[in-house]
């Protein structure tokens, strides 16, 4: 039998027990398929990469909008819980996502 230290009962990240541990809801969902679509409406026909159907928590959209924006090189910003990333980069976006262990799908043409 294998003996359990005190250590084993608490989350690393958040470092309250485990079953109170508020960190589970932040990992992404397997079964949501996130949406990476193209716009371009109301923006003088400079297009903008969206992403939506995150199924994060309020912070969490800010938070990958942030690493998604490092990675990229390019600015962006989050709008009624909508990641919206400058210039076409649905691709690399879906490729980034998936590296996250998000389910991600091109929306749109």
């Amino acid at each position: 039998m294998k003996q359990h230290s005190w250590r084993d009962l608490f989350c690393p990240k958040c470092h309250q027990l485990k079953t109170t541990c508020t960190c589970r809801s932040e990992e992404p969902s397997k079964s949501t398929v996130v949406r990476v679509g193209r716009e371009t409406k109301g923006r003088g026909g400079k297009g903008v990469t969206i992403i939506s159907d995150l199924p994060l928590n309020e912070n969490g959209p800010a938070e990958l909008a942030t690493k998604l924006k490092t990675r990229l090189g390019t600015g962006g910003t989050v709008k009624d819980g909508r990641i919206e990333i400058q210039g076409d980069h649905r691709d690399r976006i879906v490729h980034e996502l998936e590296g996250l262990g998000y389910r991600a799908k091109r929306a749109g043409g």
